[in-house]
């Protein structure tokens, strides 16, 4: 009898989840989401440095990490599922299973420059400033353009205003800080919003239980 509990509380472990959620502006609607299909974990939108929430009862544990590593943690497995944006996954292209657009966290990644800034001349090589050096070389070269890329980790917006670039690639939601900034829109790169990854050897080894969160996800978008 005991080794069949043992083998029992094997079967349990193997199948038990991991998420990854990103901290910011997704976390709250994927914490919904979550509760949604009756996956509900408490205080994780509190006040706290804690980082990872277990619910026994649905033999679910959640890491809350930042967004950018959220890829990261999926693809190598230290998480079988994760939540993350679009922009993050273009961005990182990381070998992870994609199978829902969740439809929220709406984004989208543009090429900005000051309202008074004169029209480039065809041809000529310009600065870009950025967060997101891969998509911006990507998306100049499928135009034919060669560009010189300044990355950055935070006040893109600043760049074109000291100097540092002509042009920012950013992601904007309403465009405030651009305008406030004096900065416009140009180009529009891509959209993007929060997308459920899955760690391809868990969608294999863990297969019935990956399958019933994504079909029951599916339900509630």
């Amino acid at each position: 009898m005991k080794k069949i509990k043992n083998k029992e509380s094997e079967k349990d472990r193997l199948e038990s989840l991991t998420i990854a959620l990103p901290k910011g502006k997704l976390l709250e609607p994927s914490i919904k989401l979550f509760s949604q299909i009756g996956i509900k974990v408490k205080g994780v939108l509190k006040d706290t440095r804690k980082l990872i929430f277990d619910v026994p009862a649905k033999d679910v544990r959640f890491l809350i990490i930042r967004a950018i590593d959220v890829p990261t943690y999926v693809e190598y497995g230290a998480c079988d599922m994760g939540i993350v944006g679009k922009d993050v996954l273009m961005e990182q292209e990381k070998d992870v299973y994609e199978p829902i657009d969740l439809g929220y966290g709406y984004c989208q990644i543009i090429v900005a420059e000051p309202q008074d800034a004169g029209l480039q001349k065809a041809g000529s090589r310009i600065r870009i400033a950025t967060k997101y050096p891969n998509i911006t070389e990507r998306y100049f070269s499928q135009k034919g353009l060669q560009v010189e890329i300044i990355k950055l980790y935070g006040s893109i917006e600043l760049a074109p205003l000291m100097g540092l670039s002509e042009q920012i690639v950013d992601l904007i939601s309403t465009g405030r800080t651009l305008k406030e900034n004096g900065l416009v829109v140009v180009e529009r790169v891509a959209e993007s919003t929060a997308r459920l990854i899955v760690n391809r050897a868990s969608m294999k080894i863990k297969y019935k239980r990956v399958k019933e969160i994504i079909e029951d996800v599916k339900k509630v978008i």
